[in-house]
């Protein structure tokens, strides 16, 4: 029996970017130096297939804080944390290892700037998401406003419209906030931005390709978690994009093939927190289906690489 056959575009850049890699390997080096258990503040990254990973490696996951015991050590996962937990930690002389993606450490930094300045802050970004939690924890309460679409803008009243600055997420889609910014300008023209985009090289690079690949494929599937942030992105990229099926999947066996019946073409990418590796077992379940034809679509090359923090590099007991 002959295979139908399909085009699957592949897009470049896909999945990992390094802020990830770095968080990883922080966990996988603490547990080389220090032993199991090593305890890990939220996912260390959006990736149910990479936290289990690293549980079975001997990493603990937990909510809090007041859920370690004082004598192990702790990370703090990728999308950072609010002030108080690591000045906790040290208040209970636990060892503790911060895995802050260095570009979200770029926004925090920037916000006590602007906060030492006399400004008050309006952060972009998504409520509840870990991310905006650690940002807006960064400065006292009340500091920093919260907005998450354009009508937001016009609902929220600053202490001084003249001393203002505006922040974002990392992982926001590149196009919304760009609206959400015009908003904030034209409603305070004195508003200060980031010297340099906030949102990071990764989010930015995988939905430019993800623009590039949608109007050739019938449908796109985007392999991240449901609650990763800059995967959700990625969709409503897709689909605004021109694609009109566009779904989030955490891995083959998440795959809908009724909804795929008849399409002759597919565009594949993966978040910023998915590993290759599932990238690999989509494509191969495409290929026990159809009789398929791989195209890369690349429109852009990260060289990126972050070091990993330097109690990580020296040996037990330096």
């Amino acid at each position: 029996m002959s295979l139908p056959p399909l085009t699957l575009y592949l897009a470049a850049p896909r999945g990992f970017c390094a802020g990830v890699d770095r968080a990883i390997k922080i966990v996988e080096m603490a547990l080389e130096k220090w032993g199991a258990p090593v305890y890990v503040r939220h996912e260390i990254v959006h990736n149910k297939f990479v936290v289990d990973g690293l549980r079975a490696k001997g990493a603990v996951f937990v909510k809090e804080l007041d859920d370690c015991p004082d004598d192990r050590p702790v990370i703090f996962s990728a999308h950072g944390v609010p002030k108080a937990v690591p000045a906790e930690a040290a208040r209970r002389e636990m060892v503790y290892v911060d895995a802050t993606c260095p570009l979200v450490s770029k926004v925090h930094i920037e916000a006590e700037r602007h906060h030492a300045g006399g400004l008050q802050m309006v952060m972009i970004g998504h409520a509840g998401h870990p991310e905006t939690v650690g940002t807006m924890g960064q400065l006292p309460e009340g500091e920093v406003i919260l907005v998450e679409t354009v009508a937001d803008v016009a609902n929220i009243t600053p202490r001084d419209p003249e001393k203002l600055a505006f922040i974002t997420q990392t992982t926001l889609s590149v196009d919304d906030t760009a609206d959400i910014v015009a908003a904030l300008q034209a409603r305070f023209p004195a508003i200060v931005g980031p010297h340099k985009e906030d949102i990071c090289y990764a989010t930015t690079n995988r939905q430019g390709a993800v623009k590039a690949m949608a109007p050739k494929a019938d449908a796109m599937l985007v392999i991240g978690a449901p609650n990763s942030s800059n995967s959700k992105r990625l969709v409503e990229v897709g689909r605004s994009a021109g694609c009109a099926y566009a779904q989030l999947v955490q891995r083959a066996e998440d795959i809908d093939w009724r909804a795929l019946e008849g399409i002759s073409s597919i565009g594949i990418t993966a978040g910023a927190s998915a590993p290759e590796v599932l990238v690999n077992e989509v494509i191969d379940a495409f290929r026990t289906r159809f009789d398929l034809t791989v195209e890369q679509v690349e429109t852009a090359q990260e060289n990126v690489e972050f070091k990993v923090p330097r109690v990580l590099r020296e040996p037990a007991g330096a």
